[in-house]
């Protein structure tokens, strides 16, 4: 069966749509640090509009295990909303029950409500089937039919993600329909040569991609934490960088299969070597086999691949006709260690093709970099959802929307 799209509800003049988004956005102080994911959300509700509906919007922020808690409400996305929409969105300081529901009918049609963090009720994210339903059916009593556009969480079975969506008629937004596009190209009908890109602290976290994309890449380049495994692998001493012991044995397989395979694994010949992890703290460039070799001997810790290896990385990007990159280079939030990743971005806007940032951390790096969403082919608002597609894993939030992979 196909993705349902917001086509199939038939009109929706003057009815209520729960629009379930991923407005899972950062907060310093009350103040949105990154709106990337409220910038999403803006053309499946301006489309929404447009046909005549309420649209109540839902959302998680943050982890506030079931219970309400004021560092994570989701009013201060309501405001940036509104002025993205150029609209008054009204908040619910509730979720659920009559409180939820006059906020609703008191909102006229066309026009927008924000519901308070779904993960203040127990029910959204409970292991228990039966609290998830429960959950679900109090959201469902609030409107005609269901829009999940929030791709971030589609990897999640949640009240809102899955259980509402069975309960009411339902449809994939535009923002999960574009997701879906980009990510097909990647794994079916990649333009070559194809090389991903890959990074972040633990290796742990990419396995099930590197093992799925190997049969399907010409190259696969690894910096990052991760990359410290990866030559503690080969034999290297990596002083007191971040490595996954446990992962070793995996991590030579995966070595030995891309040779078998005729798949270019590029792993750094560079590495900024610092004294600690702090952003002032001292630093050199290091050869990969040498990190050991510094003057700050077993104590020194990989912050970032080298400029020859950036070099190179920027290269095979801008030669490329499509790109997957997830994972930063290094700790781009200490400027001092943020060339490395600057310079896959900064190669991966001229990438000749579909070029694609994975989300998650990449996603924040390039805006924190001064980067534009749309100097890009693709920006993913789904970090873990991403790679569990790119895994080849079956999604709950797609597969209860008709997806099939």
């Amino acid at each position: 069966m196909a993705l349902r799209t917001i086509d199939s509800l038939g009109g929706l003049s003057g009815k209520v749509v729960l629009l379930r988004c991923d407005l899972n956005v950062p907060l310093k102080d009350g103040v949105i640090t990154d709106d990337g994911r409220v910038r999403a959300s803006v053309p499946t509700i301006r489309l929404l509009l447009e046909k005549g509906a309420k649209v109540v919007v839902m959302s998680h922020l943050g982890r506030p295990e079931g219970a309400p808690d004021p560092k994570y409400s989701l009013a201060p996305v309501a405001v940036r909303l509104g002025e993205l929409l150029g609209v008054d969105v009204a908040f619910s300081p509730e979720t659920v029950g009559e409180s939820a529901a006059g906020v609703i009918a008191a909102t006229p049609t066309p026009g927008v409500v924000l519901l308070e963090n779904l993960r203040f009720n127990a029910g959204e994210a409970s292991k228990d089937a039966a609290e998830r339903e429960a959950f679900a059916a109090e959201l469902a009593a609030l409107g005609d039919v269901v829009v999940s556009d929030g791709f971030g969480v589609v990897h999640r079975k949640q009240a809102s993600v899955y259980e509402l969506v069975k309960a009411l008629p339902s449809a994939a937004g535009l923002l999960i329909a574009a997701e879906l596009e980009v990510l097909d190209k990647l794994t079916e009908t990649p333009e070559r040569p194809y090389t991903v890109v890959l990074g972040g602290s633990k290796v742990s976290d990419k396995l099930g991609v590197i093992g799925h994309l190997l049969p399907r890449v010409d190259a696969l380049l690894i910096g990052g934490g991760m990359l410290f495994t990866f030559l503690a692998a080969q034999g290297h001493k990596v002083a007191s960088s971040l490595l996954e012991e446990d992962q070793l044995d995996t991590v030579r397989g995966y070595l030995s299969e891309a040779a078998e395979r005729g798949v270019e694994l590029v792993l750094p010949t560079d590495v900024v070597v610092a004294s600690g992890f702090s952003a002032d703290a001292e630093h050199v460039v290091a050869p990969a086999d040498g990190i050991e070799d510094t003057a700050f001997g077993a104590s020194g810790i990989g912050l970032d691949i080298g400029p020859d290896t950036a070099t190179a990385f920027a290269e095979r990007v801008r030669s490329s006709k499509t790109v997957f990159w997830n994972g930063p280079m290094g700790v781009f939030e200490f400027p001092a260690f943020a060339a490395g990743t600057r310079a896959v971005a900064e190669a991966l806007t001229h990438v000749e093709g579909l070029g694609v940032v994975g989300g998650g951390d990449s996603a924040a790096a390039i805006r924190q970099l001064g980067f534009a969403d749309d100097q890009f082919g693709h920006v993913s608002t789904g970090g873990g959802a991403s790679l569990e597609f790119l895994e080849g894993k079956k999604l709950p939030g797609l597969e209860v929307l008709g997806w099939e992979n």
